[in-house]
């Protein structure tokens, strides 16, 4: 882990100022950026595509925006931050007076010296935000407007990462790279699930470990879509998005509510013992919403920090990277290793000697003095493996009887095994 919180954090700092939107331009090139640090295949899927319900739209793309005051100072300019242009607004070269300009600004009165981030995705309507404290301040008179862009034909891209496993059975890890200039609302995900695919490329996981760098909600729909037949293969997967914000991670059920990575999940942020939330599944949210629609029911759930608008920062101009922290980072991806353990060790085991412990003692297991009270945590988690161990009851399982951190009773059956007294039952746990 040396290092890996700078190094996500730099990834954040050199993606933030890239207009992304859910196509065009500035989404390919941040895969492209993806793809430099981890293999990525890219895929396009053209403009009026059928995905389901869903019509991938027109691809936007944007070169200047700007409105200039009367005196014909640039008073909201597209280069200084793009979040003052409303996301996916049309062409328009016009003039018009203070009272029409206003109908198309976007602004906060509750926070007043922030840019609010804003969207005209599926019937694009010109727009500009900007704090409204320079709302407030723009003087009567006719102004000058320019959003330069281009809105046609093109294509919608994601990118894909596929780690092989021993197992063609799969974990799913998702992030939405379409918001532009939002460093926790982003790029913090796609800077975790990067550093993550990195780290298990690096050996031979159990698992395969697909990783999704998609467009939200259309770029869901799409990935679905094109694999249909395939999602059967999947047995977790995990949402990550607002994972850089200093608060505490926060966990979103599945639809299922019981899965493997619900149990995984809630497992780890119960050890870590740092009030972490654990939440109910709602439709509402990312895009494990879109895993979870009944037609999939996928165990799917969601990773973050502080939980989409319930900080300040939020869709705002204030989520940039100094918002964002490195220690958070490095936080968030720690819990996704233990996690990680789990979806790839828990295993059911059968105890090949039920009737009565089998004499630990003279296999080197257990301690060569007793009367101590107390049970050493090693020795309770070995008793504990043996007796549960009955070829139904997976290590997950006896790690929550227990009490037990999940690394604690895997190091325990590991050694039961090498000691000849456990047997696996599955090749893998089923979900």
């Amino acid at each position: 882990m040396s290092g890996a919180g700078e190094r996500m954090h730099s990834l954040i700092r050199e993606l933030y100022p890239v207009c992304r939107s859910i196509t065009g331009d500035g989404l390919r090139a941040t895969l492209h950026r993806i793809g430099q640090e981890i293999p990525l295949e890219i895929s396009d899927v053209v403009t009026g595509t059928a995905v389901y319900d869903w019509i991938i739209p027109d691809e936007w793309n944007v070169r200047d925006a700007w409105v200039k005051d009367p005196s014909g100072t640039k008073v909201i300019d597209f280069q200084a931050s793009n979040l003052h242009l409303v996301n996916y607004s049309p062409p328009v070269s016009t003039r018009m007076d203070r009272e029409e300009l206003l109908k198309h600004l976007h602004s906060l009165p509750e926070q007043p010296d922030l840019i609010p981030y804003r969207t005209s995705y599926y019937r694009p309507e010109w727009g500009f935000c900007l704090a409204h404290r320079d709302l407030e301040a723009l003087p009567p008179g006719e102004y000058e407007v320019l959003v330069d862009s281009t809105l046609g034909p093109g294509a919608l891209s994601f990118g894909e990462c596929l780690v092989p496993g021993a197992s063609a059975d799969e974990v799913l890890v998702s992030v939405h790279v379409c918001h532009p200039s939002l460093a926790n609302d982003n790029l913090s995900g796609i800077a975790v699930a990067t550093e993550l695919a990195r780290t298990l490329l690096t050996g031979r996981p159990n698992l395969t470990w697909r990783f999704l760098f998609v467009p939200a909600t259309v770029g869901a729909i799409a990935w679905l879509a094109l694999n249909h037949d395939r999602v059967g293969d999947m047995r977790a997967g995990l949402v990550l998005s607002g994972v850089g914000d200093p608060g505490r991670l926060t966990y979103k059920r599945s639809r299922l509510g019981t899965s493997l990575v619900d149990r995984a999940v809630e497992h780890v942020l119960k050890h870590r013992g740092a009030g972490e939330e654990v939440l109910p599944f709602a439709p509402y949210g990312y895009d494990e919403r879109q895993y979870c629609s009944p037609g999939f029911n996928l165990p799917v759930g969601c990773l973050m920090r502080t939980p989409h608008g319930e900080y300040p920062e939020y869709h705002t101009s204030a989520d940039d990277p100094s918002f964002v922290r490195a220690e958070a980072l490095l936080d968030t991806y720690s819990g996704l290793l233990d996690i990680a353990e789990i979806l790839e060790h828990d295993r059911v085991y059968l105890n090949v000697r039920p009737h009565g412990e089998p004499q630990l003692g003279r296999r080197g297991l257990y301690r060569q003095t007793g009367g101590d009270a107390c049970l050493p945590g090693r020795e309770q988690a070995m008793l504990w493996v043996l007796n549960q161990s009955d070829g139904s009851v997976s290590l997950l399982d006896v790690a929550a009887r227990s009490g037990m951190p999940f690394a604690v009773v895997r190091q325990a059956a590991d050694e039961l095994v090498a000691a000849g007294l456990l047997t696996e039952a599955e090749a893998l746990c089923a979900s």
